[in-house]
């Protein structure tokens, strides 16, 4: 059987143990001199979106130095080619939504200016997994050469961008004089070295993120499976989600990872994806999540000083306006996620985005995301004052029920 016409799952899976046992995997690639990644993550040309999860993975096991990919639609409409011969390197997407044409009271569809018809996105009835094929561009003649990817030029410190997520985690962290990391999940407990002992900050900040995405799994967090469990293969599981988790922090905050720490769950990564191949897209789930809860602390954080400085320009502003509903510029957080009311839609449905994974969705109010954002915007609005905000509250406890209740 052509390997091509495999589930995308398999298909890493079988490039991912053949890399994992000749050291070349995306997390075994070590450091460069300045601690910078050896790579970049794989992201859209067009777009600028970084590809996730099992796409992500798919991507960056084909070893392109190039981090830019497009499907072969979007280089035609760019005007560059794709070179002949060429063969795409598969992803995968879920569609929830579909674009119909918009109509009126007669059921003809409504033309904008130029007579072409207007289009909205409307929910499936159920979701549906789409193939695409992309690119490299590598693979493609006449797209400019490389440069810093917009948006992603470094304008701060990535150390001090580290420490404050790190800070306003809440995490409790202990160091001792110990050649060992590791995160106690009975006392909730980060233990590290030294900061003297690494050989860089960066490689300080680096194991410490790796050993913060266990934390994630606390039940009064995310409550990861993987986590709770004993044994070398419950360990190697957790680990490979903490390893991706941890490479796509690197890359984010420009830090890198130390890929030498977790040589020793190799053989236990293998046996678990050659037992399991679709073991490698549950982790890359999981590292996505524990990506979005981490980065969702600096968003919240963001979004907190961002609501103090709009209400001390606005001392005589009525707080107690709009506070019973949702409502267009409302901003969120919740679950270590920013959702972003952006506008209303038709039977009192509300366009809504959730950062940073950039998902958009619609909201009726009785949807129980919508009672629950509800509840977190009435508790921001009814706190007393709005002096500089205490450690975020990562998971409130309504949440650690829910998760308990839908196990």
């Amino acid at each position: 059987m052509d390997s091509r016409n495999q589930p995308l799952y398999l298909q890493v899976a079988q490039r991912l143990i053949e890399q994992l046992k000749a050291g070349t995997s995306p997390w075994q690639k070590p450091w460069n001199g300045n601690g910078i990644p050896a790579f970049s993550m794989p992201y859209n040309q067009q777009t600028l979106k970084r590809y996730k999860g099992i796409n992500a993975i798919n991507l960056l096991l084909s070893a392109r130095e190039d981090p830019r990919w497009m499907t072969f639609r979007q280089a035609e409409l760019a005007g560059y080619r794709v070179n002949r011969n060429e063969k795409g390197t598969l992803i995968q997407f879920v569609k929830t939504q579909e674009r119909c044409p918009v109509l009126d009271d007669r059921g003809s569809p409504v033309l904008d200016g130029e007579g072409n018809p207007l289009l909205e996105s409307r929910p499936l009835s159920r979701a549906i997994v789409s193939n695409a094929w992309v690119f490299n561009a590598s693979q493609i003649s006449g797209i400019p050469p490389l440069i810093e990817q917009p948006g992603r030029k470094i304008d701060w410190d990535p150390i001090e961008r580290a420490e404050e997520l790190i800070r306003h985690s809440g995490a409790r962290i202990n160091h001792q004089f110990i050649d060992q990391a590791y995160y106690h999940i009975s006392f909730d407990l980060i233990t590290l070295p030294e900061r003297i002992q690494f050989s860089s900050p960066a490689g300080y900040y680096a194991t410490l993120l790796h050993e913060l995405a266990h934390w994630t799994g606390h039940p009064s967090r995310l409550d990861r499976e993987s986590l709770m469990k004993n044994g070398i293969e419950a360990y190697a599981r957790e680990e490979l989600r903490a390893e991706i988790a941890s490479m796509l922090l690197g890359d984010e905050l420009h830090i890198g990872h130390d890929p030498s720490q977790h040589a020793a769950y190799v053989e236990s990564w293998v046996s678990i994806l050659e037992n399991n191949p679709v073991e490698i897209h549950s982790a890359a789930m999981d590292a996505e999540k524990i990506f979005s809860f981490l980065i969702g602390i600096e968003f919240e954080l963001k979004r907190k000083l961002e609501q103090q400085t709009r209400h001390a320009a606005l001392p005589g502003e009525d707080r107690s306006v709009n506070i019973r509903y949702l409502t267009t510029g409302d901003e969120i957080g919740y679950k270590g996620n920013l959702y972003q009311i952006q506008g209303h839609l038709k039977q009192g449905r509300l366009r809504v985005v959730q950062l940073p994974s950039g998902l958009h969705f619609t909201l009726s109010m009785g949807d129980g995301l919508y009672q629950s954002l509800l509840k977190v915007k009435l508790a921001q609005k009814t706190a007393v004052g709005f002096s500089a905000a205490p450690p975020i509250p990562l998971r409130p406890d309504v949440a650690v029920n829910k998760e308990k209740n839908r196990r």
